[in-house]
């Protein structure tokens, strides 16, 4: 089968002041040593690899006591040049907000502000003519009514269950408008049932893999960029045509984050269907 790949446009945040100072997910552990400048060695080899594919990548600014500002996945979400702009559930990175909605407002984006806790792409993701929305733990249910009327797109609801898969990009991935991947156990009994109809030819995660957040990676639509820990989901993946590229952030991942996290889509224009 042949792949075709969709140059994309990305919004990245340099780690420059990365670090686990407090505990807001399964993963995180203030006491454990963080390497930072290994962190931000990371990051580059996942932007200059997004670089590489000759997608874009524009930069925000990092802020100094912001450390989780580098998951710009939460900073937003982007969809046919408008952008809602975030509302999080923790006060810790509440200050994140208002940074990345004057970037969004700069770049000339059409604002629209949250009613409701809403943490951006972490779990909001756009699959093909749905909009697949996680709640259960991070993003309020009640913002997906307002996604809804935004964007124009059906909203999808999706319980996530297990705690480690806080956000939805940590249990799915949309591999292309047609395909995606994700982990069954992270998803309630009736989001599964969901999943299996919308996507019958869906790529089924192992735990393993989803431990080592295999399933927080970026596709477009050829080429998949996920952690290079996650061995079993890249070959799965590979046997269905897409080429992988495995990414070591095992400094990133003490906070809860893998390529996804880092990474937030801008949809310019229309998006094509």
């Amino acid at each position: 089968m042949t792949m075709d790949a969709i140059r994309q446009r990305f919004l990245m945040c340099r780690p420059t002041y990365f670090a686990v100072d407090y505990a807001i997910n399964p993963w995180m552990d203030p006491t454990a040593p963080v390497d930072a400048d290994l962190a931000i060695r990371q990051w580059e080899q996942l932007r200059r690899t997004y670089l590489d594919l000759g997608h874009e990548v524009d930069l925000i600014e990092p802020v100094a006591g912001l450390p989780d500002m580098v998951f710009a996945a939460n900073g937003g979400t982007v969809i046919d040049g408008k952008a809602m702009a975030v509302q999080f559930r923790d006060p810790q990175r509440a200050d994140e907000a208002p940074a990345y909605r004057a970037w969004f407002e700069a770049a000339g984006f059409e604002m629209h502000d949250p009613k409701h806790v809403n943490e951006g792409e972490g779990d909001i993701l756009l699959a093909g003519d749905h909009l697949l929305a996680g709640t259960g733990f991070r993003t309020a249910h009640a913002s997906h009514a307002q996604l809804q009327e935004v964007f124009g797109y059906p909203v999808v609801t999706m319980q996530l269950v297990d705690p480690r898969f806080y956000h939805l990009d940590t249990a799915l991935t949309v591999l292309d408008e047609r395909t995606v991947a994700y982990l069954p156990e992270a998803f309630s009994p009736g989001s599964r049932a969901v999943l299996r109809r919308l996507f019958p030819d869906a790529i089924h995660a192992t735990m393993a893999d989803a431990e080592v957040l295999g399933l927080n990676a970026v596709s477009d639509g050829r080429h998949v960029v996920l952690p290079a820990q996650a061995t079993d989901l890249a070959a799965k993946l590979r046997d269905r045509g897409y080429e992988t590229i495995g990414i070591d952030l095992s400094e990133l991942r003490k906070a809860g984050g893998g390529p996804k996290c880092c990474t937030l889509r801008l949809r310019q224009g229309k998006a094509s269907k």
